[in-house]
């Protein structure tokens, strides 16, 4: 999400981060405010290619049995790009999808009006408080890393409480060529699965994607949490499977998450997902101790 525009410098209103912190805007008179705070807006064509593929694998059944099939892409940055990408991903397998971008700075939301196909795909002034709507889905990413671990929770909260009944979240964080990505799933109730996604080309070792960790984990990489046991013995696992590297890298990426399996870690989702260097595991194994 972006920095607010200077036509909108009226009375300030308190964002979900506590007293303190920066502050949202207050939008015209009798709309609701938009919760969050600035990002930097980083785009790129494809850079959220990852998980929106993962959508396309996990995710389907929820949207098509949804009776409003809404999506909010929360976030979306110095362009549209992203969430175009993303309604058209989706949009070929989900009749009826609605797409929603939403934006703290008007000016963005401006800026990209000439992108507008109402209802397939729309873009509106709001942040963690949704704008009022209600989604199925909210794909929030590389919005919470400014956060301290608790204000990010609040934010969080925030966001699952507008979700429609059997609606699901997913947060995280990716780099800037979306590269390498880690997420985290969640419904009203809370995190239900971790995921971690690379490029496996070039990679020296799985831990090296602890700087992707979500808010609520990339603290925790440290000795006696979940999270760094995990990491450690996903690391053993890749070291284990040095001898597949001459059938490549995704091959041996592959093996070490069957191995991570069969040592008893609880990984999710198809097998065919992990030649794609993806892993998904329940949250239980990783939540902070």
């Amino acid at each position: 999400m972006s920095g607010p525009g200077s036509e909108h410098k009226q009375r300030a209103t308190l964002d979900p981060s506590g007293p303190g912190r920066r502050r949202a805007p207050r939008l015209a008179a009798g709309r609701a405010r938009a919760l969050g705070l600035p990002t930097r807006g980083t785009t790129n064509a494809n850079r959220l290619r990852r998980v929106d593929r993962w959508l396309l694998a996990t995710q389907l059944p929820r949207l098509r049995d949804a009776a409003h099939p809404l999506v909010v892409d929360l976030g979306y940055g110095s362009s549209a790009v992203t969430t175009l990408e993303l309604a058209d991903r989706l949009g070929a397998r989900v009749p009826g999808l609605e797409v929603v971008g939403l934006e703290i700075d008007p000016a963005r939301v401006e800026a990209v009006a000439a992108e507008r196909d109402p209802p397939r795909v729309d873009f509106r002034v709001g942040g963690f408080e949704l704008a009022g709507l209600r989604p199925v889905l909210v794909r929030a990413f590389n919005v919470l890393r400014q956060y301290d671990e608790a204000s990010a929770a609040r934010a969080e909260g925030t966001m699952r409480a507008a979700l429609a009944p059997g609606g699901l979240l997913v947060e995280g964080t990716c780099d800037e060529w979306g590269r390498r990505a880690a997420w985290v799933a969640l419904d009203r109730d809370g995190p239900l699965t971790l995921t971690i996604s690379t490029r496996v080309s070039g990679l020296d070792a799985p831990s090296d994607l602890a700087e992707r960790l979500p808010k609520a984990l990339i603290h925790r990489n440290v000795p006696g949490e979940p999270v760094h046991d995990f990491l450690r013995a996903f690391d053993a696992a890749w070291a284990a499977a040095a001898g597949l590297s001459a059938f490549g890298p995704r091959q041996r990426w592959a093996a070490a998450v069957g191995a991570l399996a069969e040592q008893g870690w609880p990984v999710v989702g198809p097998a065919r997902r992990w030649r794609d260097g993806e892993i998904t595991v329940r949250w239980s194994a990783v939540a902070p101790a």
